[in-house]
């Protein structure tokens, strides 16, 4: 779930490991210390000029690059993993290079270093945030909000025929009403390539998700009713109701993934008013801009169904 979370919620504009690959620069310039592991289990992976990096260096550049997903794990024996550990040694080459060469004092740089951080540490704060509230206990919470609140749909399960004319619907109409197989009349005359050679099946579906005259035309059916001629852009449509039943409720699983990226921006959202509530933020003119003022904060989403 965290991992969910976090990837919804903010994503890095640097890859990790070339933020890891930055070296820590005091007033003069010096490489200072790195970090240790980020975690008691994680191990070396290789050692540049007596710097080490670790595992989870090489598992956050993998990420950052996309070539894994946030849940997955590479393992160190895997020629993958070889493969992202020369990225990083390189990015450690290049950064310990730019020390020596005095890259990091340009002006420009410096600002690009210094929004890293600014982005480095503003995504952690948001993991802390996060781990924090979306747990299950507020995913299930939220579920069962939901559940209590949602209306159901209708769910039916029909058969079509589309034909060209309406003369030809009604010619249809007869022979079904005189004990023609609806399916086999699909298969044998009905224009629609998605359903005649499945007998016309459209499975279940809800009305929301269809063209508006259907909608229209199923408004009071029941199970083996005979509905329509009707028109529609596609032609005209008999219809076979095999059912109509409540829509089931969309599973906690299956509802997880849409909950916690409500959820995570929501947290999200709410801190980032707090703190434009409290800051003093001032947007001055650029490229001919006339006036200045005190960003507002934005807008909390109203809480609906995730």
């Amino acid at each position: 779930m965290r991992s969910q979370a976090l990837d919804t919620a903010f994503r890095l504009g640097l890859s990790a490991a070339a933020l890891a690959g930055l070296v820590s620069i005091d007033g003069c310039g010096r490489a200072g210390d790195r970090a240790g592991p980020s975690f008691p289990a994680d191990k070396a992976a290789a050692r540049v000029d007596g710097q080490t990096i670790w595992v989870s260096d090489v598992q956050s550049e993998a990420v950052a690059e996309g070539v894994i997903g946030q849940d997955e794990r590479l393992d160190p024996s895997s020629e993958l993993f070889r493969r992202m550990l020369d990225e990083v040694v390189d990015q450690r080459l290049l950064a310990a290079e730019a020390l020596r060469r005095g890259v990091q004092n340009d002006p420009r740089v410096r600002r690009r270093l210094e929004a890293d951080r600014d982005r480095v540490l503003g995504d952690a704060l948001v993991q802390k945030i996060v781990e924090q509230a979306v747990n299950e206990g507020a995913v299930r919470g939220l579920y069962e909000e939901q559940r209590k609140l949602a209306k159901p749909a209708d769910q039916f399960h029909a058969r079509q025929i589309v034909v060209a004319s309406q003369a030809e619907a009604g010619a249809i109409r007869k022979l079904l009403a005189s004990g023609a197989a609806f399916d086999a009349l699909a298969s044998q005359r009905s224009i629609d390539a998605a359903t005649r050679f499945n007998g016309g099946d459209l499975g279940y579906f809800t009305v929301d998700t269809m063209p508006d005259a259907y909608a229209a035309a199923l408004k009071t059916a029941k199970a083996g009713d005979l509905v329509g001629p009707f028109k529609t852009d596609a032609g005209w449509v008999l219809l076979k109701v095999e059912d109509r039943r409540a829509e089931p409720p969309m599973s906690l699983d299956a509802a997880r993934p849409q909950i916690i990226r409500f959820l995570t921006y929501d947290q999200v959202r709410d801190l980032l008013q707090r703190l434009r509530g409290k800051a003093k933020v001032e947007l001055l003119p650029t490229q001919g801009a006339s006036s200045a003022g005190r960003a507002d904060p934005p807008n909390k989403p109203a809480r609906k169904t995730p």
